[in-house]
């Protein structure tokens, strides 16, 4: 029988202890099943063994990454016979860690949460950007908390996003309650043509990504930068860019699929790797091989030569 386990991180004052606590006390979670909850920090907020008992629930903790082995989770397993696993994950700990080390053979993780306290969390991104796209690569949810009418909401998407477009992202207030984050384009979608500004390329690029069907029929004209590959079709070619989601060795080339028209064939045979152009083009969503799934692709309506953007890489 298959033993669910749901991991809750983020760094310190992140909210990990009380949404854990909350959820203990759901009584959609909590019925009479056995959970066994791995700490892996002490933070601000300590559980009480009366809770626990009253929760169904063993807490046990360990104090550094070392201690995350194969055989001291086979021996939770053999001593506490869990229904369900909650690990209360460091932040500071590198989730990799956790996700590569053997479990017990019937411990499944079905659930990564992260939980991010808004205060802080440009300290953080700005001083452990790595740490940080790491946790969010993996995440299947990521809730903000303490959040306020200010909080540039739209702004941390995209930098989610970019890295894991399948994560959930909630935001919370200060009270708890949800607040609701409109994304406000830098361009107009309903626009003859719909044009993206050189520095605004990354955020169309996750926002079509996110959802391509707000795309399909638009006619799209951006500033890319030439790849090919000999695994293209004929007329087929990428106007992208490099981007940088973490650090300098994490920087790479993104974009989409383009396709040209036989009249304009040859000048996109003569197009090398690094030239820039400016396309516009029709956007729709669909199966493409070079994707191996859905997604956009431009078919082109005009091409022609362009400068370099005075700023060549993007950043999320």
């Amino acid at each position: 029988m298959e033993i669910p386990v749901y991991i809750v991180t983020g760094f310190l004052e992140g909210g990990k202890t009380v949404f854990i606590q909350e959820t203990l006390e759901s009584d959609d979670f909590t019925k009479d099943e056995r959970t066994l909850l791995i700490t892996c920090e002490e933070g601000m907020v300590t559980y009480e063994k009366e809770f626990l008992s009253k929760v169904y629930t063993e807490q046990v903790e360990i104090n550094c990454e070392e201690e995350l082995t194969e055989e001291f989770l086979a021996s939770c397993q053999i001593k506490y016979k869990p229904d369900r696993i909650l690990f209360e994950y460091n932040g500071m700990w590198k989730l990799e860690t956790l996700l590569t080390v053997k479990m017990p053979a019937n411990w499944e993780i079905v659930q990564i949460i992260n939980l991010v306290n808004a205060d802080t969390f440009p300290v953080y991104l700005t001083n452990m950007r790595s740490l940080v796209i790491e946790q969010f690569t993996n995440t299947d949810m990521v809730i903000f908390n303490r959040c306020e009418e200010m909080t540039p909401g739209a702004a941390y998407i995209r930098t989610i996003k970019a890295v894991n477009p399948r994560a959930q992202i909630y935001f919370e207030t200060k009270s708890g309650k949800p607040l609701e984050v409109e994304e406000v384009l830098p361009y107009d979608l309903d626009a003859e043509v719909v044009e993206i500004a050189d520095q605004d390329f990354g955020i169309w690029y996750v926002d079509a990504m996110d959802e391509p069907k707000k795309y399909v029929g638009k006619t799209i004209k951006l500033k890319g930068l030439v790849y090919k590959s000999d695994k293209f079709s004929k007329g087929t070619f990428v106007p992208g860019r490099f981007a940088m989601t973490c650090c300098a060795d994490d920087i790479a080339f993104i974009g989409f699929i383009s396709k040209g028209t036989k009249e304009q064939l040859p000048m996109i045979e003569q197009l090398v790797n690094r030239e820039w152009v400016m396309v516009t083009a029709e956007v729709r969503n669909e199966f493409c091989k070079d994707y191996r799934k859905k997604g956009p692709v431009l078919y082109i309506k005009e091409i022609e030569y362009a400068d370099k953007p005075e700023e060549e890489l993007i950043y999320f």
